[in-house]
């Protein structure tokens, strides 16, 4: 399920700067290069003084590293299909930017301290938790990194989104993960959620929070029930005490395990000033072409998740559940999508044999 992280004497970390604490950004990338490209071009622009990026590759088959490395010598230009935010990525930084390739089980001891950029192979697909908890552990093992941020890679960044999020967790020592307003990439004026979302513990559904008023939206604490893992900034302290993210999910539903493991001890947050956009699904294939309806694997994963949490967390809703699955499946068979409802029946049978 999930793993401890370990904080021997010797290795302790440095009390958290109340001004500029070190920061890890990590970037998971699977076949998506050129979504990766564009979000590190915004990245590199940060205003906040103090960070890495950490690149963490799950075995892709479209020479991801090697792009990677091309961009960061200035050999290849990141893409910038969005007019709109353009400036965000656009001129090109200059190259080239120092970059390393370390081992996934290694540690930052002995790294250039001039590589702003390094690069990890994680040999194989481990999904969305066991490719970002081979970025994590690795940026846990230098002692002064004392906030990390998972960022999708289908994203770009406002250049102050980073700096607000540490105004956020320095303003509140309570938060332990603390999430963005995420736009739309494709309509940046629409907003997908603030922060995170709200989850039906009867149906398994979540439902974005959006700004209904400008009170709600300048809010410090919305009822979060997860925050949304496309932007979410994890201290130290929490992973010191919960753990690194539960990697039997795969897909979806890692932030409500780590929500529901740090109950009581951690609060959840966002910042108003923290802006990201999101192409949703772009990094996994999670929507179809149109963007209203999920692929097939991610129908599986959706229906398969659901119960396992449940099971795990809430067995007395169980019975709920599988009337929300099979609700799914009807769905998907009365719009003619016998792939998808086969996926989902899939996904349900699949916990059954995990039994």
């Amino acid at each position: 399920m999930s793993t401890r992280i370990s904080n021997p004497a010797e290795n302790r970390p440095i009390p958290f700067d109340a001004a500029v604490p070190q920061v890890a950004i990590v970037l998971l990338n699977w076949n998506g290069w050129k979504n990766t490209i564009e979000c590190l071009e915004s990245v590199f622009r940060l205003s906040y003084p103090a960070f890495r990026v950490i690149v963490c590759d799950n075995a892709s088959t479209d020479g991801s590293l090697d792009r990677i490395r091309d961009w960061a010598d200035g050999r290849i230009p990141a893409p910038c299909p969005s007019a709109e935010l353009a400036h965000l990525v656009a001129p090109p930084l200059p190259k080239p930017i120092p970059h390393v390739t370390v081992q996934p089980s290694g540690n930052s001891t002995g790294v250039s301290s001039s590589a702003k950029l390094e690069l990890i192979a994680t040999g194989g697909n481990l999904g969305f938790a066991g490719g970002n908890n081979v970025g994590l552990r690795y940026a846990l093992s230098r002692p002064d990194c004392q906030c990390l941020w998972l960022l999708n890679n289908d994203t770009v960044v406002e250049p102050d989104a980073l700096s607000a999020l540490i105004r956020a967790v320095q303003a509140d020592p309570e938060l332990g993960l603390c999430g963005s307003i995420l736009r739309d990439y494709s309509c940046p004026a629409s907003v997908l959620t603030l922060g995170g979302r709200r989850y039906s513990r009867w149906s398994g559904r979540t439902r974005p929070i959006l700004p209904g008023s400008q009170k709600e939206r300048n809010a410090p604490h919305l009822p979060l029930d997860y925050v949304e893992g496309a932007s979410l900034l994890v201290t130290r302290a929490f992973l010191e005490t919960v753990g690194l993210m539960a990697e039997d999910y795969f897909l979806y539903f890692e932030e409500m395990d780590w929500v529901m493991r740090a109950r009581g001890r951690f609060r959840l947050g966002y910042s108003a000033q923290s802006v990201v956009y999101h192409k949703e699904g772009g990094s996994i294939g999670g929507r179809h072409k149109n963007r209203n309806r999920r692929t097939a694997l991610a129908d599986f994963y959706q229906a398969r998740n659901r119960l396992v949490f449940t099971r795990r967390y809430l067995p007395w809703l169980l019975p709920s559940m599988c009337v929300s699955v099979t609700g799914t499946v009807v769905h998907r068979l009365l719009s003619g999508r016998w792939q998808n409802a086969a996926a989902v029946v899939k996904g349900a049978l699949a916990v059954m044999n995990e039994r």
